[in-house]
């Protein structure tokens, strides 16, 4: 088992006392499997991958990545974990503005020692990107920055990809594709995919769907 998460409870401050994002929720997620993970907005989804990803702690229960306990690692840790077993693709792309297309494609594969210029290729070829290799995030549309985060992601092969909407700004087409690519990943390297997403297109093709609603599986 790659992924396991074990009665995960997560609280914010609120007007008037704590708001309860996730409350118990436990799930699992094996080398080389799919899964969906769907529900309203304000369900608790992002919060779930984000902590699955070590970018935040949980109030109580536990995640577990391919035998190591997130909650037990420090920032220095996690930080660690993420560039060497875990790939978040972000909604917000977090691309380095310095850096051009190329730069930014290869960052998180160098960081864990996995650089590969012809899988970088492959990707920039597959993200329809090898005509924009030599611009800057600032020159890109969303899209385009969209497929650039989601090739770093890639490009370093990680064990587990979480993918928060991971297809949310492209066209159908090209959704399909990045699709694509994912599964095609999942199946090269026994890597795992959780993907948060309001596609009931890209839910089907998942092996696997869960749903919250109000923090907890529906």
């Amino acid at each position: 088992m790659l992924l396991s998460v074990e009665t995960l409870t997560k609280t914010y401050p609120a007007e008037g006392g704590r708001l309860t994002v996730l409350d118990g929720i436990s799930m699992s997620l094996d080398a080389g499997r799919t899964l969906a993970l769907t529900g309203e907005s304000g369900s608790g989804k992002s919060t779930l991958l984000h902590l699955i990803g070590g970018l935040d702690v949980p109030d109580a229960g536990r995640v577990m990545v391919d035998g190591t306990d997130i909650a037990a690692l420090d920032d220095k840790g996690r930080a660690a974990l993420r560039r060497g077993t875990v790939g978040v693709v972000f909604q917000q792309f977090n691309l380095i503005p310095s850096l051009d297309v190329s730069a930014n494609i290869a960052f998180q594969a160098r960081l864990a020692g996995r650089h590969d210029p012809a899988w970088d290729a492959r990707l920039a070829r597959a993200l329809g990107l090898e005509d924009q290799l030599g611009k800057y995030p600032e020159e890109l549309s969303g899209g385009q920055q969209q497929r650039v985060a989601i090739g770093r992601t890639l490009a370093a092969r990680p064990r587990l990809i979480l993918a928060d909407e991971p297809t949310g700004n492209l066209d159908e087409a090209t959704g399909d594709r990045v699709l694509d690519l994912f599964l095609q990943l999942v199946a090269e390297t026994g890597a795992a995919l959780l993907t948060v997403t309001h596609s009931g297109r890209l839910a089907a093709r998942m092996d696997a769907q869960l749903v919250l609603s109000q923090g907890r599986v529906a």
